[in-house]
């Protein structure tokens, strides 16, 4: 997760870029007013990734000018969610994008080299969870992470999740995904030595009122570490077990 701005500091460091002309890379607008909406460009000075773009809600249009002002000031690899098979198929005739239409999933540019410090393990409850599992193991991948999907191994049968007994301990990040009544989470959460991230999902009948059944089972959970995160959001999950699978790799950079 190095960004330009850490690179540009180092080599300041080593000499081989003057405070000058440092700090004229570094004197750029903090955001550019579209009208519409204020692309932030120091997003990833503050927070090591840059804006990602929300689609839903967003015209075509506007995606591309945001992608616009992005592309022209260097960057390569944008983050879309919740994008629209119809906003897919008008934006890409100005960019190349690589999109998955289960999660509506869209970015720009190529998977990075996973660089964090170990494995990220997404799990689902059932197959229909997968749309919102896709959506955080992209957002994973795309943040510099190795992903392992385990689809599928609800508690309806216990069997299959405990036949990944390896890949579940091995892990640095486990994120749960269930709807129904979200009992997956405990369930992992009692195997695993590292942080659990549950994912309530939407999916199931009509007691389960749209997935308040399975978030409030997750946030009572008796299971130590674990955390919830929204009704259906992959990527907020993805997006966090990230920054957890990066902290030690940020650690030795602060030492060293």
């Amino acid at each position: 997760m190095n960004t330009d701005t850490r690179k540009i500091l180092e080599a300041v460091k080593d000499g081989a870029l003057s405070v000058d002309d440092a700090l004229l890379k570094l004197k750029t607008k903090p955001f550019e007013d579209l009208g519409f909406a204020k692309v932030d460009y120091h997003r990833e000075i503050r927070q090591g990734l840059p804006e990602v773009i929300y689609g839903a809600g967003k015209t075509p249009e506007q995606i591309t000018g945001i992608l616009e002002s992005m592309a022209g000031n260097g960057m390569e690899r944008v983050l879309i969610t919740r994008m629209s098979p119809d906003a897919y198929e008008a934006v890409s005739r100005r960019f190349k994008l690589t999109y998955d239409p289960q999660s509506k999933v869209a970015y720009t540019g190529s998977l990075p080299e996973p660089d964090g410090i170990g494995t990220i393990v997404v799990a689902t409850g059932g197959t229909s969870d997968i749309p919102v599992a896709e959506e955080a193991a992209l957002t994973a991948e795309l943040t510099g992470n190795k992903v392992t999907r385990l689809y599928d191994v609800g508690v309806a049968g216990l069997h299959r999740l405990l036949s990944h007994k390896e890949a579940i301990m091995s892990a640095s990040v486990i994120i749960a995904i269930a709807g129904m009544e979200g009992a997956l989470a405990s369930v992992v959460g009692g195997l695993a030595d590292c942080p659990v991230i549950a994912v309530p999902t939407s999916v199931g009948y009509g007691a389960s009122f749209g997935g308040i059944s399975a978030l409030l089972s997750m946030l009572n959970s008796c299971a130590s570490g674990v955390s919830v995160v929204n009704i259906d959001n992959g990527f907020g999950a993805g997006y966090l077990a990230g920054m957890i699978n990066h902290m030690e790799a940020k650690n030795e950079d602060t030492v060293s």
